[in-house]
């Protein structure tokens, strides 16, 4: 990913941020010269112990996924290969009207994170069900209402089978926070404004975001 300089992430941290609010990751590899790259959206979470709350480096960091075993990117997929996985943030066009200044062009502002690193399958049974209860508990957590899988957990034993789990340790990551740095800061200020004041719940977002820049 092409990052210039002015819209690299203030700190890791923000990269670790938006992993976590934005966990349905786009899965790329590059896959054989006949079947060309897989890409499969799936969600990841944090692996025990690496929540990434606290953590200034995301290299190094475990990662859990799954995806389904009819999948044919799983069949493509190998322990030890490297795995692309993308992350999207909050993002909005701007339009020049917010700009109050003449000449102007229209840009889109955005939020995204890029992470390489290497894959692992998971054989196991148990350590599946193991990545897929950690799933619901992690998003339960953050989005729902506090389900209790307990009654369903014979059900996900029935259905396991067809559940592809992995771990993916992280290699590298580059974060792109495009968020109007380049304007000047009255520019900035109208556009941070007009998007606090939007009905639209990702203009919001990506205000706080610019609220939060250094």
């Amino acid at each position: 990913m092409f990052v210039p300089s002015f819209y690299r992430e203030p700190d890791h941290s923000w990269m670790a941020d938006l992993i976590r609010g934005n966990p349905l990751a786009l899965a790329v590899t590059n896959g054989s010269p006949q079947d060309g790259p897989f890409a499969t959206h799936l969600p990841v979470i944090f692996g025990p112990g690496a929540s990434g709350e606290a953590a200034e480096e995301l290299e190094g960091t475990t990662l859990l996924g799954h995806m389904n075993r009819a999948n044919p990117h799983w069949a493509a997929l190998r322990s030890g290969e490297v795995l692309l996985l993308t992350f999207t943030g909050p993002h909005s066009y701007v339009s020049p009207t917010v700009y109050a200044k003449s000449p102007a062009a229209p840009t889109w502002n955005f939020t995204a994170v890029h992470v390489r690193g290497v894959v692992e399958k998971i054989d196991s049974t148990e350590e599946t069900l193991e990545v897929v209860q950690s799933t619901v508990r992690a998003f339960e957590g953050a989005f729902g209402d506090g389900w209790d899988m307990t009654d369903s957990l014979g059900y996900f034993r029935q259905i396991v089978p067809a559940v592809g789990a992995f771990r993916f340790t992280v290699t590298g990551a580059e974060g792109m926070f495009k968020l109007s740095q380049e304007q000047p800061e009255a520019v900035r200020e109208r556009v941070q404004t007009s998007f606090g004041q939007s009905g639209c719940t990702y203009r919001r977002e990506v205000a706080g975001l610019m609220n939060r820049l250094p």
